[in-house]
């Protein structure tokens, strides 16, 4: 590696965390707020405007994952906020379905799991990329199962597609890590909006990885 190369991914890291922990942040401060205002969580569940805002951060993905590089940094950067917004106020049942406390915990144990996570990809020499095809066959695996069980409400069903998707999220933080650090050299790391890019998919892994583990070990509100 070049050591040209090497400046270029100190300063992509950097960036590339602290718009995750930004994402992260406008996600629970946005859910924590709609689940402390009886009228607004109304509107979003009784009425199923929740449903429209899913609609809408897929639409938003699509549009980061497949024309990021046509995006200007600015457009990227208010589609990932838009996209984090829109997350907090579809999950901002969390707040009222579990306990503070035990919303805490999660995030920290989450945030422990993705570091180890993220250091395996970053320092690991086996190339993860050849198992790409089959982290995405598992994710389309556990949208399947979570379709399934929404009309069978099996809750044994619940907890293996909540251990499945653990697994495979935390093995795609160190496929995203290691993708990002070894796939892609940024011309001009400051200019480019791939550090977003990098930021939305590590987002999606904590986040996922986030809420397999509060379904599976949260305590849920009395």
């Amino acid at each position: 590696m070049k050591v040209g190369d090497k400046v270029k991914k100190k300063k992509l890291l950097p960036k590339v965390f602290m718009w995750l922990f930004i994402g992260l942040l406008i996600t629970f401060i946005s859910g924590f707020f709609v689940s402390e205002n009886p009228k607004l969580f109304s509107i979003i569940y009784d009425q199923n405007m929740h449903w429209i805002f899913v609609v809408a951060e897929v639409v938003i993905a699509l549009v980061l994952t497949f024309k990021i590089e046509s995006l200007k940094k600015k457009t990227a950067l208010v589609l990932y906020i838009g996209y984090a917004l829109l997350t907090g106020l579809t999950i901002s049942f969390v707040f009222t379905a579990y306990k503070i406390s035990s919303i805490i915990i999660i995030f920290l144990i989450t945030s422990i799991l993705f570091a180890i996570f993220a250091l395996i990809g970053k320092i690991t020499k086996i190339d993860l990329s050849k198992i790409g095809i089959y982290l995405f066959m598992g994710f389309i695996s556990i949208i399947i199962l979570e379709l399934i069980n929404i009309f069978l409400l099996n809750n044994t069903l619940n907890i293996i597609t909540c251990i499945i998707g653990i697994i495979i999220f935390l093995i795609y933080i160190a496929y995203d890590i290691q993708r990002m650090l070894y796939y892609y050299i940024l011309d001009d790391v400051d200019e480019s909006s791939y550090p977003i890019l990098f930021a939305f998919n590590l987002y999606i892994d904590f986040l996922n990885v986030f809420l397999d583990l509060l379904r599976l070990l949260g305590d849920s509100s009395d």
